[in-house]
């Protein structure tokens, strides 16, 4: 899996000189400590810029957005902290400046019953309040604390810094996200038609590749080539392929280093591939390895050219920074109302297995013939905290919509073929009947990890995205 990322947040902080303003001094450096404690690079005023570093007139709020739109590349989000009551006005100018369009944190230090005389009260469970106050009326939008006031040294702001920088990784990583469809979706399944023009209105954008040219590309690749030798090494690495034909090993490779190259010939961080019948007809071999591959390097690919599918695997990794499957709705699970299986071929990351092997793709080989179906990731997906989530462009009312959970992957025996799991959710009766009502696709996006309330908090708060957060 790749290197987690280092992020850069700017910092504001907030003062208003009748409350005592030596409280912004110990703040500002109270912040910056917890926020370069989390390994986040920080962008605030320091003293020589303004008074403590703080800012609390309009010339100072000017400054600060200066500072902000300066390093505006690398920003992920703001935390604006209140160690005092703060000046409102100074809060919102700096961030309407700055025309940064990142997340942003309300942080207020709460006061001590000990030290509530006029030196040390800082009243910001109040001024938390008029900074809200004001960043509404300037349409900023804000996401809050659990806690209305919360220290900056506590765990339970480092839970809230956490789940912040996920959402700042959200919005930053869908925002001018590139998608690449490979093929057409299946015939059969218009279950995953989707509006290109929807997604590119959320600043995503679908670049489109023939399987023909895909084809002719392998076709015109040597068994020599390095691209294809280095990919097929790496296959062999990745999974075991004991009684898989070399013939077809080295089809996928070719594949591999065909897909590879034009991800990076055209900037694509993610895909969705048409995985059946054309490429078992007309190459002999199923695209899931080299998918499985993908997702596990958190570059996350979707079966069946679902590109909302592939959009939900995507937002949950980067809230998770782990790898994403994409799974079906597929059986339920004996008689328990709240557990379900979920099933792919599969194309699942290694990174879901208890253990992986290579198979060949049991559905369709009665269609095609085994031996032109070899390449899926096989075995039972492991236990462990599950999110998930769903996206779909509804062309109807001209918006994106989905929903998002939480659940479980039990360690429940499970005798199948391709990757499967057992999962268990609470209210998951509930959470069927809203898939069937609103008419969401068979397909869920799915990670090990307890994000949900950080995609949800990103896509409907910052994407406007009409969003659905599941609970019993």
């Amino acid at each position: 899996m790749a290197n987690k990322r280092k992020m850069t947040m700017g910092v504001i902080v907030g003062n208003r000189g009748f409350f005592p303003d030596h409280l912004a001094k110990t703040g500002r450096e109270e912040i910056v400590q917890v926020l370069r404690k989390a390994r986040i690079d920080v962008v605030v005023l320091g003293p020589e810029q303004s008074k403590h570093g703080a800012v609390e007139t309009y010339e100072e709020a000017m400054r600060c957005a200066e500072l902000f739109k300066s390093k505006g590349d690398l920003m992920d989000g703001v935390v604006v902290t209140l160690p005092n009551f703060g000046d409102e006005r100074a809060i919102a100018d700096a961030l309407r400046l700055s025309r940064l369009q990142v997340p942003v944190l309300v942080q207020a230090t709460p006061d001590t019953p000990a030290k509530m005389g006029i030196t040390h009260r800082r009243d910001s469970f109040c001024g938390k309040m008029s900074a809200c106050n004001n960043l509404r009326q300037y349409g900023i939008p804000y996401s809050l604390t659990a806690l209305h006031t919360v220290a900056p040294d506590s765990p339970e702001f480092v839970r809230d810094l956490e789940w912040f920088a996920g959402v700042c990784r959200v919005v930053k990583g869908i925002r001018n996200l590139r998608i690449g469809a490979l093929g057409a979706r299946p015939t059969a399944f218009n279950t995953v038609r989707y509006s290109e023009k929807l997604l590119e209105s959320s600043g995503i954008t679908v670049e489109t590749l023939d399987l023909s040219e895909v084809l002719g590309r392998i076709g015109r690749m040597k068994d020599t080539d390095p691209a294809a030798v280095a990919k097929l090494q790496t296959i062999q690495k990745y999974v075991t392929t004991t009684d898989i034909p070399q013939a077809a090993l080295l089809k996928m490779a070719k594949l591999g280093a065909v897909i590879d190259d034009w991800m990076r010939a055209t900037h694509l961080q993610i895909s969705a591939v048409q995985c059946w019948t054309s490429l078992e007809e007309n190459l002999g071999v199923v695209p899931c390895t080299v998918m499985s591959m993908m997702s596990d390097s958190l570059l996350s690919s979707a079966c069946e050219v679902d590109v909302c599918g592939v959009l939900g695997m995507h937002a949950l990794q980067l809230a998770s920074e782990t790898p994403s499957a994409l799974l079906d709705w597929n059986n339920n699970y004996g008689d328990d109302p709240n557990k379900a299986v979920c099933f792919h071929c599969s194309n699942l990351p290694k990174h879901f297995f208890k253990e992986v092997k290579m198979d060949y793709q049991a559905i369709i080989a009665g269609t095609v013939g085994k031996d032109n179906t070899f390449g899926t990731c096989v075995g039972q997906v492991k236990a462990g905290a599950m999110s998930f989530a769903r996206f779909s462009t509804d062309d109807t009312s001209g918006k994106i919509r989905g929903y998002t959970g939480s659940g479980r992957f039990t360690d429940d025996p499970l005798e199948t073929f391709g990757g499967a799991g057992v999962v268990e959710i609470p209210g998951l009766q509930k959470l069927l009947h809203y898939i069937c009502e609103n008419g969401f696709e068979h397909h869920v996006a799915a990670n090990f990890s307890s994000v949900a309330p950080v995609v949800h908090e990103a896509t409907t708060r910052y994407l406007g995205w009409d969003m659905y957060a599941h609970s019993a």
